[in-house]
């Protein structure tokens, strides 16, 4: 049995009922394990990459903003540039179609557009390396402020969120999430448009040169092509959300066993942790079968689309050559520019499969905000105003469960100065009264007062800054003994926290420490063996 002590600046406590506390059922699903409609689904991706666009364009930052139009130029540069490489080489090749027993040099025939073809390559590559420079900074911004928001998020959510969730899913989660930022913006802006830009430009090449056939099995083959990659990712889609919660919850079971350790060396329950943890290692292996064969599949069938459509535009060059209505450098010049567009293609394949994995791992991180809003202060909360540190229950009922009350009109008073003792069984309620004071849960029903002041109509900062709580279970952080002891008051001075460490009691055992003051300590308080 252990009991809390109320320190408050006495009274009695008041009855109590003695109810279990009910525990936090850590292998619950989530309310949204089931697989959302497409249109569900699609709304949820625009909502995450319009809130992306908003670091791409901010408003007032015309610096992020220049650096995007930048960006811009440089991306039509070497667009316009990559598609002058087959005409040159086109020209090139209808140049050189000469008598072998020709006298001319290759520089008086050729040499000029060798020059330029060169030129064109090397300008159309350093436009899109240069890209990749300017627009690094924005993406890796991006990545630190949605990190930042989300840890920020996820510190200010009540204690209900942390006691029901799990650590190794959630950070798994969050980590996957913050990875995929950077690329998505990426994509979005310097790989989708540019690509439907090089298409277009393509299609009206070679309906200009050599008419509309060409750029007829040209754009067929792309819509057929796009329409394939898109079905065919979306179906593949579930198999990498299966993926992800299986390795969520592999993280879970590890982190979970590992925090634990002693309860499991304690029932010798080894091989037991380890098979639960592999089970959903299996699981993850069987989706990541799934989405490795099904890949196979996604290329095969671009490939072959891409293929037979090169195939046909060939073969009507081909006859063109023979009728005499094209030369030798068009055939090579359809080619290239057809040809040219596989990269870009088989990209944004790519690029639609990593966005949609990208965004699933996103999700996360956005209901993360959507499902659990932080505790906010009523509209014109003031400061606590400490006057004694008198504390009042007035008629307070709450329960962790509808169903399972653990307070009915609970209501006594602790007078400034005094101390009192809330004693009782396990699960009747002591730690409760501490959440609630400390307002990480809200009564049902009923007024909690400190000082006479309501503390629902003060703001949550000055509220827990003037309760002062040793816990029962002592927290500590992997560092130093002088942080941990700080933690309290991150101001206070290095003679302060030397002096809350001699009313402790603690300095002369510190002091024996090899390392003293310095010492790091791990979660459990042990101290820690520091290599070097």
């Amino acid at each position: 049995m252990s009991n809390e002590v109320l320190r408050a600046h006495g009274g009695s406590p008041g009855p109590t009922q003695a109810h279990p506390v009910p525990k936090p059922d850590t292998n619950a699903k989530p309310p949204s394990d089931a697989h959302p409609t497409r249109e569900e689904q699609r709304r949820s991706d625009w909502t995450i990459i319009k809130r992306l666009m908003t670091n791409v364009w901010p408003k007032n930052d015309w610096k992020t903003r220049g650096t995007v139009l930048l960006g811009f130029v440089l991306l039509v540069s070497a667009k316009l540039l990559n598609v002058q490489v087959p005409q040159l080489f086109k020209s090139i090749i209808d140049s050189l179609n000469v008598d072998i027993t020709a006298s001319s040099t290759v520089w008086l025939i050729a040499g000029t557009l060798i020059v330029g073809y060169g030129t064109a390559r090397i300008g159309a590559t350093l436009s899109g390396e240069l890209l990749n420079a300017v627009f690094a900074n924005i993406g890796q911004r991006a990545v630190r402020k949605v990190a930042r928001e989300t840890f920020e998020h996820l510190l200010s959510l009540d204690l209900k969120f942390h006691l029901s969730r799990q650590t190794g899913g959630l950070t798994r989660a969050i980590d996957r999430g913050t990875k995929g930022i950077s690329f998505l913006i990426q994509a979005i802006l310097f790989r989708i448009a540019p690509t439907a830009l090089e298409i277009s430009l393509v299609c009206g090449i070679l309906t200009y040169k050599f008419g509309w056939d060409f750029a007829a099995i040209t754009a067929g083959a792309l819509v057929l092509y796009t329409w394939f990659t898109v079905r065919t990712t979306a179906w593949r889609t579930n198999f990498r959300r299966e993926a992800n919660k299986a390795d969520n919850r592999a993280a879970s079971t590890a982190v979970d066993s590992l925090i634990n350790f002693e309860a499991v060396k304690h029932f010798n329950n080894e091989k037991f942790e380890v098979a639960q943890y592999d089970k959903h290692l299996s699981a993850y292996e069987k989706a990541q079968v799934k989405i490795t064969t099904s890949l196979a599949y996604l290329n095969s069938g671009q490939n072959v689309i891409f293929s037979s459509a090169l195939t046909l535009a060939m073969f009507i060059a081909a006859q063109g050559v023979v009728n005499g209505t094209m030369t030798v450098g068009d055939v090579v010049m359809v080619n290239q520019l057809i040809f040219q567009l596989s990269l870009p293609l088989n990209f944004l394949g790519t690029i639609y499969r990593e966005m949609r994995q990208n965004l699933l791992d996103m999700e996360v991180l956005y209901k993360l905000v959507e499902d659990h809003p932080a505790p906010k202060d009523i509209p014109g909360a003031k400061p606590l105003q400490l006057k004694g540190g008198s504390i009042r229950f007035e008629n307070v009922a709450f329960g962790y469960h509808p169903d399972r009350p653990i307070f009915k009109n609970l209501s006594f008073t602790v007078p400034a100065g005094k101390k009192v003792a809330v004693v009782g069984p396990s699960g009747c309620g002591k730690s409760t009264i501490f959440r609630l004071l400390f307002r990480f849960y809200n009564p049902s029903s009923g007024r909690i007062f400190i000082d006479d002041q309501d503390i629902t109509h003060v703001t949550l900062d000055s509220l827990r800054k003037a309760i002062g709580v040793v816990p029962q279970d002592t927290p500590l952080f992997h560092s130093d003994i002088m942080h941990n002891v700080r933690y309290g008051r991150l101001s206070a001075s290095d003679e302060e926290v030397m002096e809350a460490i001699r009313k402790a009691k603690v300095d002369k055992t510190i002091e024996k420490l090899p390392m003293g003051y310095k010492t790091q300590v791990g979660e459990r308080g042990a101290p820690r063996v520091l290599d070097g």
